[in-house]
């Protein structure tokens, strides 16, 4: 991955065009970090010292580097937020730190299972993220995945198909008023799914209210149909799901699934644990992609 300097780099002198659609300049003034008085000290300072815009205006302590990273997310089409800016919990760091050697794993592992899980077949679009045990990283792992989907331009959905631990809605700061148990139960619609405002190319269905019958649920043929008809309007759908020691509600999700990956915990899973859901993915069809171990 580049460097900060060496992003930097990429800025132009004034009067010829960007590598990049818009003037970092110009980007700066409209995003509020720079007004059009300070713009021009900048311009000043670039002439006198043959500066790139962008580093004159770090030196003259105007703006930072963060600053300059978040312009050019702008201008390369690469989303992601500012701390404080937005409701989606830090845990989010495909989302907040997008440079983070941390991204650098979700990003291998977005291009591991675009290798091996969508070239197999171009209508394998639903995975679901599943674990021996809670605690073990599978919403966080489902959601940063997730993130790093949408950024790629990928129409993304994912889906917190967890009806007894739900969790995904506290990590993109949701009410959690309607969502999977209400479509399900026939008491709302696809308009269930929420946009994530600051990543448009990802979306939500948060799992609802939870419901007394989880598995029942999940076991009508309301969820195939309604994971078929997703496939018109999403690229990659990710299931987070319960746990798959303590309910069947797991197999079933995995069964109407195209894929799964397991996540298990350094030092917590068992191995038997690991094991016997192995066996439980293979019996039920779906396409196990592998195991990714969280050293958490």
């Amino acid at each position: 991955m580049s460097t900060t300097s060496e992003r930097i780099n990429l800025f132009t002198v004034p009067g010829k065009p960007s590598r990049a659609t818009g003037q970092i300049g110009t980007l700066l003034v409209e995003a509020g970090k720079l007004t059009i008085e300070e713009a021009d000290r900048v311009l000043r300072l670039q002439k006198e010292r043959g500066l790139r815009f962008g580093d004159a205006a770090v030196k003259l302590g105007l703006i930072s580097k963060a600053d300059i990273e978040q312009i050019l997310s702008r201008q390369f089409e690469f989303p992601y937020l500012v701390p404080g800016q937005s409701r989606l919990r830090g845990e989010l760091v495909a989302a907040y730190a997008p440079f983070d050697p941390r991204v650098e794993t979700f990003r291998a592992l977005r291009s591991h299972l675009m290798l091996g899980w969508f070239k197999l077949d171009l209508r394998l679009k639903h995975l679901a993220i599943v674990s021996p045990h809670r605690d073990e990283g599978r919403s966080y792992l489902a959601a940063n995945l997730a993130v790093v989907f949408s950024q790629l331009g990928e129409r993304t959905l994912l889906i917190d198909a967890d009806m007894r631990n739900p969790r995904q809605h506290v990590l993109f700061g949701l009410e959690n008023r309607t969502g999977l148990s209400s479509l399900l139960a026939g008491r709302a619609g696809i308009e269930a799914i929420e946009k994530v405002g600051p990543l448009p190319d990802l979306s939500i269905l948060p799992s609802g209210p939870i419901p007394p019958n989880p598995q029942e649920l999940l076991g009508r043929p309301a969820f195939q149909g309604f994971l078929a008809e997703l496939d018109k309007e999403f690229d990659v759908v990710i299931l987070d799901t319960p746990a798959g020691d303590h309910t069947s509600d797991a197999q079933t999700i995995i069964t109407r699934a195209c894929g799964a990956l397991m996540v298990v915990r350094r030092n917590y899973t068992p191995i038997r644990a690991v094991k016997s859901l192995s066996s439980l993915l293979v019996g039920a069809g779906a396409k196990f992609m592998g195991t990714v171990i969280n050293n958490a």
